[in-house]
């Protein structure tokens, strides 16, 4: 992923230049003498080279080394220079002598001869180059060129399209040596564990198996998508309802998106999805049939909590709002404009805010899960946004299976994927704005906020949470290209009749998985992924030449408060009894009950009270640390591209490179004394055992080797060659960066010294 640079002293070959290409990618446009500008307050580190268009990305191809860089981030599908058309936010044309700029939209004309041009990415990003030696007609061709491929207006001009139909006329053809489609566990694990998909009846039924949930069935009531087009094929619903009156209630549903099971707890209770009921007449008999079903389904009988997710959180359009506001303080440039106010600035996002809100109600329904022992359903109206964000959040605090690596993104196909969230809209590959929202990004950074407070309860890195934020922008995978999988098999298989495809018995075309990441990265780089400060369920050591395993105690789940709660009318029991909200259920109750709202508060801080007092169990329940100085901006994702925000040998990284390798330290110790007390039934696994599971090895035992020189808090990316800004140093945001409270004003920052 990181390669020294060769110092190239051979006479520029700029018209020889020629990018890589994928199956299916054509060059539709490009200019020679084209200057990449890395500093904006001077030109002696610019690069020169050939800037590309192509149907897939904008490339940038030089023979010049990168300045100022030891080491570049290195994605095998991406160039160093490269930008994917999806990833790009807008395009805007500069002409010095004119005084003129213009964003550039598709199928527009340009009435001057750009001299510079300016590309916003999505990943904040900003990348300018200059036409001051290039050919006016082909600066102006190459610009209209990115401007109409970076926003198509049809979901089958995306590139991922292109690819698979090369693949499917040319069999031989692979990337990587790796074929496209299936479900790729690629991260270079000791357990190779593929990622279950979800798509079969069997992956459901394994998950139904994997959590306990008995009284739960696989329900292939919409095999051929005959009910719902956002719904999966096959879902999990409650043994007591049969499919005919699942038919008949999905006419009464928005979307006609039936009830979705997520998850089991072991004490019984369920974690249910469902869409608002639109049929008036029919909501109050429907809803209380289906919570009946669910109320069966609990050993227990336990009554069913629901949570009308649109009333107590967010909106999709608040949460694009912040997201605008986050990026326009995060790429704002000059910075000196706005740093008295930066902090305050950051508060009036809301973007932290929305996190803490999210993070607080996933954790107030892990207590009705794990502590009331009811089963949650959770309300939207349409049941594909927000309740993918809450389902997930919750699974991850309660089952540490999710917290693996193939585990969440196991979760990630359940959950968002399969479930029907719309990645084409949300993230908006097509560039309908009006549909935007980065519910996946919030969601990615709310694990994160987990990861940075139980880092040793995570098997990824927060490396990894941030190549699969960017992977999204990557317009090959089918993973995050479409609304649903209905929409996938309907417009491939369009396509595939279009260019002659046969498609024999597959339903649809097959796209890449993002789950298949020796596509982007090499074995090597993928030991990136992993975080080393883990702990996994078993650790093993050598006790009389054999190996013993310590397995930890079967504490699944905390049990800090128990019982029962008693049986209520209906078995339902609704968010305004337990919490001051307003009530997300038709159903009346007694105004007796009501009066508990109080004393089941106290119950819900008891129990939180109770579980931070004592000991994490990394392997059960993990809780959200909500106080203003624990939820912080994830700097390695925001700042990563701001060259002022770099800390040269500093940030987290300096801690996991340590961390990696005292690890791999403990690793060699373990190969020693095998070898040392080793059997016969040990040597066939020695080539097993001497892999080092780390990307930062140790030299030998008490390794006391100096962090690389280019470690910083970037790593492993780098913001040289992004639009600088002046310096911040001394200022609020360079002091926020060097670990500053984000609650403390402008003031007290500037009186610290």
């Amino acid at each position: 992923m990181f390669q020294a640079e060769d110092h190239i002293a051979s006479e520029p070959r700029i018209k020889k230049l020629e990018p890589v290409l994928l199956p299916g990618e054509i060059v539709v446009n490009e200019v020679n003498f084209v200057r990449k500008c890395i500093a904006t307050d001077t030109s002696q580190y610019d690069l020169w080279g050939k800037l590309v268009c192509t149907n897939f990305k904008i490339s940038f191809i030089t023979d010049d080394p990168m300045p100022l860089q030891k080491f570049h981030y290195k994605n095998l599908l991406l160039g160093e220079h490269d930008v994917p058309l999806t990833c790009i936010e807008q395009i805007v044309t500069v002409n010095d002598t004119k005084r003129k700029q213009k964003v550039l939209g598709p199928n527009q004309k340009l009435k001057f001869n750009p001299t510079e041009l300016i590309i916003y990415c999505k990943d904040f990003r900003i990348v300018r180059f200059r036409f001051d030696e290039a050919g006016p007609e082909s600066a102006k061709k190459v610009c209209l060129a990115i401007a109409h491929y970076s926003q198509p207006t049809d979901l089958q001009l995306l590139f991922a399209f292109e690819y698979v139909g090369e693949i499917y006329h040319n069999p031989a053809k692979k990337v990587n040596g790796i074929d496209p489609g299936g479900g790729g566990g690629g991260i270079g694990s000791a357990s190779g564990q593929q990622t279950p998909l979800f798509e079969t009846y069997s992956d459901w039924d394994r998950e139904i198996k994997r959590t306990g949930a008995s009284e739960w069935r696989v329900c292939s009531v919409n095999e051929g998508y005959m009910i719902s087009t956002c719904l999966p094929e096959y879902f999990v619903v409650p043994s007591s309802l049969a499919d005919q009156d699942l038919k008949l209630y999905s006419y009464s549903f928005i979307g006609r998106r039936m009830p979705l099971w997520s998850w089991n707890h072991p004490n019984g209770s369920a974690l249910v999805r469902m869409a608002t009921i639109k049929d008036v007449l029919q909501q109050r008999r429907i809803d209380q049939r289906i919570c009946n079903a669910i109320t069966r389904s609990h050993p227990l009988r336990s009554d069913v909590y629901k949570s009308d997710l649109d009333k107590c959180l967010p909106n999709i359009q608040e949460i694009q709002a912040a997201h605008i506001k986050l990026k326009q303080l995060c790429v704002n440039e000059p910075f000196e404009e706005t740093e008295e106010k930066w902090l305050s600035s950051l508060e009036n996002t809301r973007w932290l805010e929305y996190i803490r809100s999210f993070l607080k109600h996933s954790a107030e329904l892990v207590y009705m899960m794990e502590c009331k022992h009811v089963s949650v359903i959770l309300q939207e109206e349409e049941g594909r946004d927000l309740s993918c964000l809450a389902a997930s959040l919750i699974q991850v605090m309660l089952d540490p299976y999710f917290r693996t690596i193939v585990g969440f993104q196991s979760l990630i196909q359940k959950e968002w994927v399969m479930a029907g969230y719309q990645f084409l809209d949300r993230c908006n590959h097509l560039k309908r704005s009006d549909k935007e929202s980065p519910l996946f990004l919030m969601f990615l950074d709310c694990v994160w906020q987990l990861l940075e407070q139980y880092p040793a309860a995570f098997e990824f890195s927060e490396m990894y949470l941030t190549i699969l934020y960017d992977s999204a922008r990557i317009s090959l995978f089918g993973t995050f290209l479409f609304n649903c999988p209905h929409q996938r098999v309907k417009e491939s298989t369009e396509f595939a009749i279009s260019k002659n495809i046969q498609l024999g018995d597959e339903k649809g075309l097959r796209f890449p998985c993002v789950w298949d990441w020796s596509l982007q990265f090499t074995s090597r780089d993928r030991l990136l992924f992993h975080n080393p400060l883990y702990i996994g369920k078993s650790m093993s050591c050598v006790q009389n030449g054999a190996v013993k395993t310590f397995k930890r105690s079967k504490k699944n789940y905390s049990s800090t408060l128990r019982g029962v709660p008693p049986a209520l009318k209906n078995g339902v029991i609704s968010e305004q009894e337990f919490l001051p909200r307003r009530n997300s259920l038709i159903l009346k109750v007694k105004p007796d009950f009501l009066q508990q709202t109080e004393s089941q508060s106290n119950s819900m801080e008891q129990y939180f009270r109770d579980w931070f007092a004592k000991p994490v169990d990394l392997h059960g329940v993990i809780l959200p640390r909500l106080s203003g100085t624990q939820i912080k901006l994830w700097k390695l994702c925001y700042f990563r591209w701001v060259p002022e925000a770099q800390i040269n040998h500093g940030g987290f990284i300096t801690a996991f490179h340590k961390v990696s390798l005292l690890a791999d330290e403990i690793d060699m110790l373990n190969r020693n004394l095998r070898q040392y007390k080793s059997n016969s039934s040990l040597q066939g696994n020695c080539s097993e055992l001497d892999q080092s599971r780390m990307y930062f090895r140790a030299n030998g035992l008490n390794d006391t080797s100096a962090a690389p020189d280019f470690l910083s808090s970037s790593f492993p990316f780098s913001p040289v060659g992004n639009l600088c800004r002046r310096s911040i140093l001394g200022t609020p945001l360079s002091k926020f960066l060097s670990g500053a409270k984000i609650w403390l004003s402008t003031e007290t920052l500037a009186n610290e010294d």
